[in-house]
């Protein structure tokens, strides 16, 4: 038996190694590299297919109304700047954001030497600049609009005087601006029967009102309306009362802040606005609207609507 066992042979296979793997790390760095040249050439074809006008508008988008002409230390783009003569007090018209803005290439003697009939001002370029211009400022505009109304909405969440008399303020945007409307509830007026005085609720959401649009350079009207019953006092209308309400609460406006230019119109309607116009009588339509209006855009020096 011990002559016929077989011995026990043992493989040691060893593998061998390839040329290893080293990850997947240079996939996001070429990834990188292809976005940013894709980047790069959407940026130099948006730059070549654009007019200077329209450069220059885009610059008078982006650029601060109130920014001041400043010298550079050395002369040298990066070589720092200096305190501008101006100051943040300086005016900020077009004329001195055109100084900021990118120059437009020179022409050529023979595209100086065309008739007026086949210049660029004939295409109407500097009509497209003026357009690029009012649209960035009407979109500023209207985003301060909704700012204001986001804050008032803010400020009456976090206070606690304010947050009960969220059911009082309607705001909306209309053509004519923000709007803002303070509103009566079924036995919590804003003013006393008759009485053209705003009470304490009235008065503490007028000054909250004030305070957001003393922020913004937004002109004012303020409009008094009233519902469709008769008044008590004889030969005193719901127009006279209406006024008379507009008035006071233009009033507490300026006691806070408002200056007098800011104030646009005051006036009073009665009940030919009705809020509720299938319940002429509700309480909800005796209220005041005060609308921050929208501003028309300041054009370029040397164009007109």
């Amino acid at each position: 038996m011990a002559g016929t066992d077989q011995p026990i042979i043992i493989k040691k296979v060893v593998k061998g190694g390839g040329g290893g793997h080293h990850g997947g790390a240079w996939k996001v760095a070429y990834a990188d590299f292809v976005t940013a040249m894709m980047a790069f050439f959407l940026l130099m074809w948006l730059i070549n297919t654009t007019t200077p006008e329209q450069k220059r508008g885009i610059a008078d988008y982006f650029a601060p109304a109130s920014v001041s002409p400043a010298n550079s230390g050395s002369g040298a783009p990066l070589a720092g700047t200096s305190p501008g003569d101006d100051g943040v007090q300086g005016s900020g018209d077009s004329s001195q954001r055109q100084r900021l803005a990118p120059t437009a290439p020179q022409r050529n003697d023979r595209r100086q030497q065309q008739t007026p009939e086949a210049s660029p001002e004939a295409d109407g370029e500097p009509a497209v600049a003026a357009d690029a211009i009012m649209e960035a400022q009407q979109r500023r505009a209207e985003a301060q609009l909704h700012s204001a109304s986001q804050s008032l909405r803010q400020a009456m969440q976090e206070m606690p005087e304010l947050a009960e008399l969220s059911n009082h303020v309607l705001m909306d945007i209309t053509p004519e601006g923000l709007r803002i409307q303070l509103i009566d509830q079924e036995g919590r007026p804003m003013f006393d029967p008759g009485s053209v005085e705003p009470n304490d609720r009235a008065v503490t959401l007028l000054r909250a009102v004030a305070r957001i649009a003393e922020r913004l350079p937004n002109r004012i009207a303020i409009a008094g309306h009233t519902d469709s019953g008769p008044t008590s006092a004889a030969g005193y209308s719901n127009w006279n009362l209406s006024s008379d309400r507009a008035n006071a609460a233009r009033s507490i406006l300026q006691s806070e802040g408002i200056t007098d230019d800011r104030i646009y119109e005051v006036r009073g309607k009665a009940g030919s606005e009705p809020l509720y116009p299938d319940d002429p009588f509700m309480p909800g339509n005796r209220r005041i609207s005060i609308t921050l209006l929208r501003e028309a855009p300041v054009l370029p020096n040397g164009h007109s609507l």
